[in-house]
């Protein structure tokens, strides 16, 4: 078990495969150390999320562990896994290695292109792809999710709470499904609204904060008085939602509580941290000491690697309960659902 963090930093704004090639391979780093390449999600730096967190651990690699600019690569909305494959071969022809996939999107691109260059190490974070050269960084999201829908419910003074998931893809259901479990078992007729952007293929729904304000709108003016979103940069739109209607948000993956714009963080009484920059900096550190291993590691809540945020102080009435679930989870007394 291993605990995970976030990074990036360096050349961004290569939207689509074919733009990569002229502004990556050519500003190549110096070979004072591993040329490390990392292709994000949808939504790219910048989403004050889930993109953002891994650009922290990129950003800490860098500085901590010496090695040159990474070269970094973004997605495009509506991009086909073709594009997404071209992204990871122009880093892997470039001789960048390791290469990072931010997001399950890439799994199919990852299976394909770690083939072709075997010698690559690759890493693709919440999915997992085998391979003798993949490493898989997945999450507990349930486990962290369980202590946030336990806070919702807590502080919930209408016993009703709402969840915006981005896309509807297993992974965001474990956000869900942990969730809804957290509130119940603090009130187990709690009311649960429940509400996705788009339905796959579409991903439109992690980069889309219109939608993401008028389905939390939707939830406050139902009487829901705390709203849990999984939904990458659409996540913003429920914040702005929460302030109109002087309700509560809860943020994810990142503190959003310290990430998202200044006007809108009075409204997260916490945010389930998924350290997404402690996976991406151990998975180069591990690069760099020649103990990189193929296959997944875990990063659950005894390990450290979900947790939820107290910045701003608006859970600190509640943390000895949040911190008594978090250690019966941790003690195998309530096991959380997946799906």
């Amino acid at each position: 078990m291993a605990v995970a963090a976030c990074g990036g930093s360096s050349d961004t704004g290569t939207d689509t495969a074919t733009q990569g090639a002229t502004t990556g391979a050519s500003s190549a780093p110096a070979a004072s150390g591993p040329k490390v390449g990392l292709a994000y999600d949808i939504g790219g730096r910048g989403d004050q999320s889930f993109n953002d967190a891994a650009a922290a651990g990129l950003e800490k690699a860098e500085a901590e562990l010496k090695i040159p600019k990474p070269k970094e690569l973004e997605a495009s909305p509506g991009e086909t896994g073709a594009q997404k494959e071209e992204r990871l071969r122009l880093l892997a022809e470039g001789k960048y290695n390791p290469i990072i996939a931010v997001g399950f999107a890439y799994s199919e691109a990852i299976k394909k292109v770690a083939t072709e260059f075997p010698d690559t190490k690759f890493a693709i974070i919440d999915d997992q792809v085998a391979g003798p050269n993949i490493s898989n960084l997945v999450f507990a999201e349930n486990e962290g999710s369980f202590l946030v829908g336990a806070a919702a419910a807590l502080k919930s003074k209408k016993d009703h709470i709402g969840f915006v998931g981005g896309v509807q893809v297993p992974l965001i259901k474990k956000f869900e499904v942990g969730y809804t479990k957290g509130a119940q078992a603090v009130k187990p007729d709690i009311k649960v609204d429940v509400k996705y952007l788009t339905q796959p293929p579409d991903f439109a729904g992690f980069n889309d904060p219109a939608k993401g304000k008028t389905a939390a709108q939707g939830m406050y003016d139902a009487g829901a008085d705390v709203v849990y979103q999984a939904a990458g940069g659409s996540g913003g739109g429920v914040f702005e939602a929460a302030k109109a209607a002087k309700g509560m948000a809860i943020g994810v993956d990142s503190d959003q509580a310290l990430t998202a714009d200044p006007g809108v963080r009075d409204v997260i009484m916490t945010s389930m941290l998924k350290k997404v920059d402690v996976a991406v900096f151990d998975f180069l550190k591990s690069f760099v000491d020649g103990t990189v291993k193929a296959g997944p590691t875990t990063y659950d809540l005894k390990a450290g690697g979900v947790d939820y945020s107290t910045t701003g102080g608006q859970v600190d009435d509640i943390k000895a309960k949040l911190d008594e679930y978090k250690q019966k989870i941790v003690n195998g007394e309530i096991t959380v659902p997946a799906e």
